[in-house]
């Protein structure tokens, strides 16, 4: 028995050192981990009206040993993340987003900064950037659906292009002479890129001056050009627009490779969900057996986003009294889910995915908490 218990030894020690190596490399410093999840997501993909990205940070240098996610930061939610001894927390809705005039213990919101703060917590949130994203919300919750092709409702813009600028103004220069005048006083404003090449003109050469302008250079290029008219001719203005994101945007159109009745959709949806009850509102002349080929997706509250889509079904999680009456008056079934029920099962899908675009190097856990406020009684 002796020797058998020595022979246990090593193997022990090698669980022990294998167990802290493991955890020495279970962290990332938190500036770099921020850099991965834009790569994973861009930011940049966010409505402009949203509040996205780090909204707490402790004091630097802050380290990342488990990552916590939740679809809402409640204060129950914010016990359970520390006693989790999470390092950052992803809430998916901004806890902040309103601005706030002070931090002190009056309301729920403010508590949440305090104590983040006091447990060195940082709080990030991505929001409609994950809306947006080809593997984010809308993509999981079409998962639902069966199969089908989807696009995006409202498509999202390439973030970064080579073209700088909002608009490009081309004029031919009319007199050599006045070349270095006029390229000269165009470099000297901000925001201004120029380019020429030549041209022909009543059978003359000419040289064509092409800048490419920001909003407010443009003010003064046209200010300049209209000060100085003997200068140029054949000006032109033209608006430049960043290509649309073929697989990114906002909601998402889908159309099922087979058609199904309305009732055997509800099931479908619901399994998905994992959710009991559903609302819905039937659009004019439909019945629960009516074919369904094409629904229009949205996360949330889709209001905004699916109105004017033609579909024979909306899913989302809210939408206004007045637009569930438009959309029902136009023959579009409605099912609404309540608000977070169309996200929070996102959260799983987007640990594992984490966990794999971060090579496992720190702890990932969800919330067991985290849940939608209402409830069917």
């Amino acid at each position: 028995m002796l020797s058998s218990r020595v022979r246990l030894v090593p193997t022990a020690v090698r669980l022990v050192h294998s167990l802290i190596r493991g955890y020495s490399r279970s962290f990332m410093d938190l500036q770099a981990l921020l850099s991965s999840l834009n790569d994973f997501a861009s930011l940049s993909f966010a409505e402009s009206w949203d509040n996205v990205g780090l909204l707490v940070e402790p004091s630097p240098p802050h380290t990342v040993n488990t990552l916590f996610l939740t679809n809402d930061l409640t204060e129950e939610v914010m016990e359970e993340a520390l006693q989790k001894k999470a390092d950052l927390i992803l809430s998916y809705h901004p806890p902040i987003f309103r601005p706030m005039k002070r931090i002190t213990w009056k309301t729920w919101k403010e508590r949440l900064v305090i104590r983040a703060l006091e447990n060195r917590v940082g709080i990030y949130s991505p929001h409609t950037a994950y809306d947006a994203a080809p593997q984010g919300v809308n993509n999981w919750l079409a998962k639902g659906l069966g199969v089908c092709t989807s696009r995006p409702i409202h498509a999202s813009r390439a973030p970064d292009y080579p073209t700088e600028g909002t608009h490009r103004v081309e004029f031919n220069v009319t007199h050599t002479q006045d070349l270095d005048k006029v390229i000269s006083t165009v470099k000297g404003i901000a925001g201004v890129s120029v380019t020429s090449f030549s041209a022909r003109t009543d059978d003359e050469e000419q040289t064509r001056l092409s800048l490419n302008c920001t909003q407010q250079a443009l003010m003064e290029v046209v200010a300049f050009l209209s000060q100085n008219r003997q200068y140029y001719q054949k000006t032109e203005i033209l608006s430049l627009e960043k290509p649309l994101l073929l697989h990114t945007g906002m909601g998402r159109l889908c159309t099922l490779d087979e058609s199904v009745s309305l009732a055997t959709m509800i099931e479908q949806i619901k399994r998905h969900l994992k959710l009991s009850h559903v609302r819905l509102a039937l659009g004019v002349g439909k019945t629960l057996e009516s074919p369904v080929k094409v629904v229009a997706v949205c996360a949330g509250s889709g209001s905004s986003v699916l109105q004017g889509t033609e579909a024979d079904l909306y899913l989302t999680g809210e939408m206004s009294h007045h637009d569930v009456l438009d959309a029902a008056s136009q023959g579009i079934n409605v099912i609404l889910c309540e608000h977070s029920n169309t996200e929070r099962g996102f959260l799983s899908d987007l640990r594992d995915m984490l966990g794999a675009y971060l090579e496992d190097k720190i702890n990932i856990i969800v919330s067991e908490i985290d849940r939608d406020p209402l409830h069917v009684v």
